[in-house]
């Protein structure tokens, strides 16, 4: 117990003191969120759904609007689309939801960029009687209909639970010194805040007492090059032997940069399906695995939800769980991973 509290206490601080600070890489921060483009082809007389993401450059939520576009299509409503470029703006999403409100959205299909910063405007708009459905990340607040994502306690412990997995068939010993580096997208983030909790419950009762967490935990504000420059600053510890990236840009900044390095002896564990990360597990020189999330369905089933509501329906329940799939090298061929990379 002791020690688990204290690794707490270490995110705590590393959250709110440090996180990857260098490198002054501005111009994706400094970008606006767009203005809402349509996603399917847009028809007179049907309801009007309005999908606002975290990164619009990222592959992860390049996939969640692919759901959304299919959701759109198979139901049969208007898709539109815009987010952030960052995964801390949430005062872009602040404007964006303002913008969908005026331009008389049925309902709002929502990734909160902040969980505690965007609650008040959650609840103005949903007051205003507009349905809202949150994907992939919770909010500080209860006035929303549901939220699909996934259960990321638990997905952090199955974080955790892979990279000692891996440690082990890499060649490390329960008796040898070794270090671990986190990297995570937004320290704002319930998702992510969940994760590490799940990840660090798992690793303090698990994992040898040898085997140390680094407590420099990096924040890369969800911008791929910041998480290379991060995960670069990882490779300075000299007893590095595993990397866990809590999100998407965290993942394939460390796959990037150990592929870069040819540093096989480092153990790659992350979230999401990227080229990078595909690479790592698909070659047998490296030790890598992936919690692949299902964002796809969260849009997707999220849509037909968003109908539901508009027609008067009410929702018992305000989680569901997507679940999540281990993707690694002994499970890359399995049908069900096969099937989930389809929409990745």
């Amino acid at each position: 117990m002791k020690r688990i509290v204290a690794m707490m206490m270490s995110i705590i601080l590393c959250l709110s003191l440090s996180g990857c600070l260098g490198g002054g890489i501005d111009e994706q921060a400094s970008k606006q969120p767009p203005g809402f483009e349509p996603l399917n082809e847009i028809a007179n007389g049907r309801e009007d759904i309005y999908l606002i993401v975290k990164n619009l450059d990222s592959s992860y939520w390049k996939v969640m609007i692919d759901g959304a576009k299919d959701g759109g299509n198979a139901f049969g409503c208007n898709i539109y689309v815009s987010g952030t470029y960052v995964e801390t703006d949430w005062e872009g999403q602040e404007r964006l939801i303002d913008a969908a409100v005026e331009a008389g959205a049925d309902a709002i299909l929502l990734a909160p960029d902040d969980s505690v910063a965007l609650s008040e405007k959650i609840d103005e708009t949903y007051n205003k009687g507009i349905p809202i459905v949150l994907l992939d990340t919770m909010a500080n607040t209860d006035s929303y209909d549901i939220c699909y994502m996934t259960d990321n306690l638990m997905a952090g412990e199955q974080a955790a639970e892979e990279m000692i997995a891996q440690l082990r068939k890499s060649g490390v010993a329960d008796s040898d010194s070794i270090q671990v580096g986190l990297q995570l997208g937004a320290a704002e983030s319930q998702t992510i805040s969940e994760r590490l909790a799940g990840f660090f419950k798992y690793w303090s009762s698990n994992a040898p007492k040898s085997w140390e967490i680094i407590p420099d935990i990096k924040c890369n504000d969800g911008i791929l090059e910041k998480a290379v420059e991060c995960a670069e600053e990882m490779l300075d510890y000299p007893n590095l032997r595993g990397v866990f990236g809590t999100n998407n840009s965290s993942t394939k900044g460390f796959a990037q940069v150990v592929r870069e390095h040819e540093r096989k002896d480092i153990v790659v564990v992350g979230f999401d399906y990227s080229d990078e990360i595909a690479a790592l597990i698909a070659d047998s020189e490296y030790k890598a695995a992936t919690i692949l999330q299902k964002q796809y369905y969260m849009s997707y089933t999220g849509i037909e939800t968003a109908l539901k509501l508009i027609d008067g329906e009410t929702i018992p329940v305000k989680f569901a769980d997507m679940g999540v799939i281990v993707v690694n090298s002994d499970t890359i061929n399995q049908a069900e991973v096969q099937e989930a990379l389809m929409h990745n």
